[in-house]
């Protein structure tokens, strides 16, 4: 028994395929082929959004804010100290849980026998997942993301792309429902930013929380 979903034009844009097997161990399983990491395992609820509301997708931060600290030079003696040239600061300070961020629609696949089936998804368009930060971050987004990897020892990218035509399998339980997102998981961390500026002075301290890309992969719930 299969679902086939068709485009306007009648070609096929998703394919839930389930059949009949004998044994039914509840985690995902990845076809032969499938590049993106599979799941750990299948979860009982959607992926959960991110928290904040005020967070921006961001490919860098933006126009730096104007620094309202009169600079002052070697050798000037009306401000005094001298610290160099302006440094923008970020440090990272919590490390957070893994987010998915969906490419496409979910889809879904009913077992309504009374045997385990296997239930395959395949990703029906392309799409990148980038960096989002909530506003005020001062150094660059290539920065924050070398920061978080040097502290964590993880692997981040700017932006990563999901890709239309990859595969997963999965068992689905007897009237079960097998739900499948795929998409890009994101790290999320919390951080400080400010302004280091040549006499010395700082800029006010502002807490900045991030969503990274981590790797390709699918989200698995059951309903």
């Amino acid at each position: 028994m299969g679902i086939i979903k068709r485009g306007t034009a009648g070609s096929v844009i998703a394919l839930a395929v389930l059949a009949g097997i004998a044994t039914a161990p509840a985690y995902a399983r990845p076809t032969s082929g499938v590049s993106a990491d599979a799941p750990e395992s299948v979860n009982t609820a959607p992926p959960a959004e991110p928290e904040e509301s005020d967070l921006v997708d961001a490919a860098d931060p933006g126009p730096d804010p104007e620094e309202t600290v009169p600079s002052t030079k070697p050798g000037d003696t009306t401000n005094g100290e001298y610290c160099g040239p302006t440094q923008a600061i970020y440090t990272p300070e919590s490390k957070g849980a893994k987010y998915h961020k969906g490419v496409g629609p979910a889809n879904a696949n009913y077992n309504g026998t009374s045997r385990t089936a296997r239930s395959t998804f395949t990703s029906e368009v392309t799409g990148e997942v980038g960096v989002s930060v909530t506003a005020g971050l001062s150094t660059s987004i290539d920065t924050m993301i070398a920061k978080i990897e040097a502290k964590y020892e993880v692997n981040l990218s700017a932006k990563l792309t999901a890709k239309m035509g990859n595969s997963i399998s999965v068992d689905t339980p007897p009237k079960k429902t097998t739900n499948a997102k795929y998409g890009v998981y994101r790290l999320k961390n919390t951080g400080t930013s400010y302004k280091v500026y040549s006499n010395c002075k700082t800029s006010a301290v502002k807490t900045i929380t991030s969503y990274t890309p981590m790797k390709v992969g699918w989200y698995l719930w059951e309903s």
